[in-house]
């Protein structure tokens, strides 16, 4: 849970933007650099939140640094307890399935939506089913990324759905680069 308890006592501190991002594969990065202070990222994740407009952020004692996202507000990786997210929270149940038109599977949980980790995307595929028992073939994965959805597709009993990346924000209702 975020701590927001310096903002009552210094209510007038400006939010930075431009400053924090969070790239396609989980790490942060200060103006660019990946962060890799183990304390830092840890101060980091516990930090990170949203706003009510779905801008995310980081809370610095009274400032709010708002995080430029590559994708998602989630970067979801496999683990020997389940999907975790980058931050090392669990993803809670998982409601729904994507791919979009680059091959990003994307996966909407308790957390929110979330990009899956590329290294983990061969597990992913091989997981995927078609007819509930066969490898999914080339030909119906081109479709599914094309935007159309196969009911006959499926990821651990889900449909995998067909998703345009300019959609995404809208439709998960957040904002990918804030800006004061």
């Amino acid at each position: 849970m975020v701590d927001l308890s310096a903002i009552a006592k210094w209510p007038n501190v400006p939010a930075c933007y431009d400053w924090l991002s969070l790239d396609r594969r989980g790490d942060w990065r200060l103006q660019g650099e990946r962060v890799t202070h183990s304390g830092l990222i840890n101060f980091i994740n516990r930090q990170y939140g949203c706003d009510d407009s779905g801008c995310w952020f980081l809370q610095n004692g009274p400032q709010r640094v708002f995080v430029k996202l590559a994708y998602t507000p989630w970067i979801f990786r496999f683990s020997a307890e389940g999907l975790q997210s980058h931050t090392g929270l669990a993803s809670g149940n998982i409601s729904a399935c994507f791919l979009d038109q680059e091959g990003s599977a994307l996966i909407s949980t308790e957390l929110g939506i979330g990009l899956l980790d590329d290294r983990d995307l061969p597990a992913f595929l091989e997981e995927c089913r078609q007819n509930e028992s066969v490898t999914v073939n080339e030909e119906n994965w081109l479709k599914i990324m094309a935007g159309e959805t196969l009911a006959n597709i499926t990821w651990r009993g889900l449909p995998v759905q067909g998703i345009n990346q300019n959609d995404l924000a809208r439709r998960f209702s957040f904002q990918p680069n804030p800006q004061p």
